[in-house]
This record gives structure tokens, sequence and C-alpha cells, in this order.
């Protein structure tokens, strides 16, 4: 008689049955932390605290903790990702958005940026943190995200991690979770719905720079892509996956990247990726109207450098609400993103970023008349 050998699982099955009994189980912290446990979970919310004063010292920190666990590929990922949250929040104070925006419509848009900015941080550098501490006790303690709030959905990515060492199911995992949890917080957060997404949508989507993710490397090149649906969760978290797959799918481009990131340390103005361009000083002249300055991603010869500035010039340290309680996790429909379906993708972006520089010189110029008009 043959008997036919039972098919082994894959690894997104196996996660997938392990969410399913979690979703089941109503979600309690039962377990008795001990002495040892509290030190820790209290050292982890203090190292937390100590990164997450603004933009520049998030990002730092996802840098520096990559280069020392880069199997955590979302270390990396996030820094980038982080550095263009920086450069958007500087933009507000930059040579363009003061002329386009409101001073009330610039503030609100910087208390979004700088939410999710904060949010992420506070929920992912703890898990980070917990593994770094799980490496050194040669264990895991994924048993204490719930401890620091965070989604059930993590504590089963984490173990099957430790395991496996996949690291792309990892870092899409990662994506998922961090687009989903500001997903409430923040994008469907009424105040935000009304001040910033509503009102910007047009300024957003079709003519600011806010949508484009860069990840610049060598001499003055680029690579990146760019959201144009940004309340869409479904849309965040692909886009999440493409930068992946540009940032990972070639080790050559990573390895420039990483170098690039490693010589140039964060600062939130653009200035940071092309000095030709922007400068975190202001060499104009006010009440100079200047022509048409940039073609092709070249200044004109003669002309001055936009505007820039750095974000502790920009905007003051935010003291923070606590974050929103609650786990995002509901529905095991989002483990299909776990699929490993990752395209080959180019990045290509410099033509179309250029083009969005001198659309918004352009509307700036424009503006700036219609002002002097009235």
């Amino acid at each position: 008689m043959i008997f036919a050998r039972k098919r082994k699982k894959t690894p997104i099955e196996e996660i997938r049955e392990e969410l399913k009994k979690k979703l089941k189980i109503k979600p309690s912290n039962s377990y008795q932390l001990t002495l040892q446990d509290q030190i820790l979970l209290k050292k982890i919310k203090k190292e937390t605290d100590y990164h997450n004063l603004n933009n520049v010292t998030r990002t730092r920190a996802y840098l520096e903790y990559y280069l020392r666990h880069p199997e955590i590929h979302w270390a990396f990922l996030g820094h980038m990702v982080s550095r263009n949250g920086g450069w958007n929040m500087t933009d507000l104070k930059g040579e363009f958005l003061t002329k386009l925006l409101s001073n009330k419509d610039r503030k609100s848009f910087f208390q979004f940026l700088e939410r999710g900015n904060w949010l992420i941080f506070q929920d992912v550098y703890p898990q980070l943190l917990l593994y770094e501490e799980s490496l050194k006790q040669e264990k895991p303690l994924f048993y204490l995200l719930s401890y620091l709030n965070v989604s059930t959905f993590m504590e089963t990515i984490w173990n099957h991690f430790w395991q496996n060492q996949d690291t792309t199911i990892h870092c899409i995992a990662l994506i998922i979770n961090e687009q989903s949890y500001l997903e409430k917080r923040v994008i469907q957060n009424p105040i935000y719905q009304k001040d910033v997404l509503h009102k910007l949508e047009f300024l957003l989507q079709d003519l600011l720079s806010f949508n484009h993710i860069l990840f610049p490397y060598g001499d003055k090149k680029l690579k990146g892509v760019t959201l144009h649906q940004f309340e869409s969760l479904h849309e965040r978290i692909l886009l999440g996956k493409r930068l992946y797959s540009i940032l990972f799918n070639n080790k050559d481009i990573l390895k420039q990247v990483v170098e690039w990131a490693k010589r140039h340390p964060h600062s939130g103005s653009r200035k940071d990726y092309w000095p030709h361009i922007f400068n975190d000083v202001n060499e104009g002249v006010p009440g100079f109207t200047y022509p048409l300055r940039i073609k092709s991603c070249k200044l004109r010869k003669g002309s001055r450098r936009f505007y820039s500035p750095t974000l502790i010039n920009a905007w003051k340290n935010v003291c923070h609400p606590a974050a929103e309680s609650g786990d995002w996790f509901k529905d095991c429909g989002v483990v299909d993103y776990l699929v490993n379906d990752l395209e080959t993708i180019n990045g290509e972006i410099m033509d179309e970023y250029c083009k969005t520089l001198e659309r918004l010189e352009i509307a700036t110029l424009a503006k700036k008349t219609i002002n002097f008009l009235k």
C-alpha cells in the first residue's frame, strides 16, 4: 500500500495558520513579567524616546541599526524613506512652498508628516531593540512585544524570522505593519483628512514633489518611484514593496546607496544629495524677482541655488501625545502581501523629478506675479 507523503507547508502558509489561531484567541498580557523583563522593557522605551526627538535623530538611528544588523533590511529601507520625510518637512520652509501654501497649511502638513514619522519610530524601533537583545541573550524575547503595544501580527513574524531568517518576508511584513499602523492613526484621522489630505489633494498628486521617494547614490544620481494614491493602504504597501525591490534586488545599487548614506549624514536639506541645485543658506534677495533658473536639472549660468533649509533650522521639536491604542490586525488577508512577487524595477526617476522641479518653479513664479498684480 502506497501512502502519499504529506506536503510541507510553505513559510507563508505557516504564518497564515499561526495568525488564524491568534485571531481566535482574545489577546491578553497574562504572562508574568520577571524583574529582568521589566528592566528590559523600561530600557527599550527609554532608548526609543531618546532617538525619537525629530526626523534627523530617527533617520540616523535607523542607519546605525542597519549597519549593526544588515539582515534587518527594513532598517535601511526605513532610513531612506525617513530621509524623504525629512526633505518633505523642510520643503515646507523652502524656496517654493513658502510662496505656494499659506502658513497655516504648511504647519498642518508638517504636523501630518511629523506625526506619521514619530508614530512609525515608536512602533518599530522597540521591535528592533528587542531583536538585538534576543541575539545577546541567544533566545527569542518576542513574547514581550505585546507589552510594547506591537501588533500580534509582528510577534508571529519575528518568531518566524528567528527560526528561518527569511529577510524578504520579514521586510515586507514590517512594511505591511507600519502602513497598517498608520492607517487609522494618521491617514483616516478626521483632522488630517480635513486639514491636509482633502485640501491639498491636487497639489500633492499633480504638482508638488511630496509623492516622489528618492534614493540618491553615486555622483548626483537618483533612483526612486512616485506614489499616486497616498490615501490607499493597498497602494502604500505596494509602493513599499517596490522601494524594497529597488534597494535590495540589485546588490550594486544597494552598496552604492548605503555608501552614499554613510558619507552624507541626514540634515533634512535637499543639499544633502544635490548641492549643485540646493543650498541650506538662502541666496535670494528679498523682493527681487528672478527669471526661471532650472532646466533639465541644471541651473542656468549665473543662477542662484534653491533654498532648502536643514530640519533644525526649519522646525522645532514636537512633543507628541501618546500613540492611540489598539491592534490593527483583524484579517489574515494581509498575509497575501507577503508573497515574494517583487518585480525588477529600474527606479529611473530623474526625468520625472526634474520636471517636477520645473513645474514648482513655474508655479511659484506665477503665484508671485499674480500677487504682485493684485
